[in-house]
């Protein structure tokens, strides 16, 4: 019952933090990426991953920490959505996570699409006090591309194996 809540919630919240963290300060605290790995190893070694999968597992977090990384060299994303897209990877291995990236790319590309638009309009006067929106709005900042990246996660999360071995009986009532 634990290990199926853990399958449910971690991951999820995790993002929908990251996702949130991002809009609000645009920024990614190093913590939720930490999380992210921890909580992939704990979920994995109790879920009785073999040492194999989770190498693999490792190797796709891994590879998506080099591309994002040179997507932050760019300056086409921040480190912190750098290292939670690597974290990302992680608990998607290579099975789900050319869907995750197609899926983010797509996403980022409509919010930053959106926020650009958004920027062209003036803020409402009753909005000005808030100063997360004020960054947000300023033209000189950039797209809190976290929140693409977390939703693509919980898009294709439902779809892994993840939440396949969660027996959803026992939740039922």
């Amino acid at each position: 019952m634990v290990l199926d809540l853990l399958r449910l919630f971690l991951f999820p919240a995790l993002m929908a933090f990251a996702a949130a963290s991002d809009l609000f300060t645009m920024t990614i605290s190093n913590r939720v990426s930490l999380w992210l790995i921890a909580g992939f190893f704990l979920v994995a070694a109790l879920s009785g991953m073999p040492a194999s999968e989770m190498l693999m597992h490792c190797a796709a977090g891994l590879v998506m920490l080099a591309a994002a990384f040179t997507c932050f060299a760019f300056g086409w994303i921040g480190g912190g959505d750098a290292k939670v897209a690597a974290a990302a990877a992680l608990w998607f291995g290579f099975a789900h996570l050319v869907d995750y990236l197609l899926i983010a790319s797509v996403l980022g590309g409509a919010l930053t699409l959106f926020i650009l638009m958004f920027r062209q309009w003036p803020l409402p006067y009753a909005l000005v006090g808030q100063h997360w929106l004020l960054r947000l709005h300023h033209k000189d900042t950039g797209i809190p591309y976290g929140i693409a990246l977390a939703a693509g996660a919980l898009l294709i999360y439902p779809s892994t194996s993840w939440i396949k071995a969660v027996d959803l009986a026992r939740f039922m009532l």
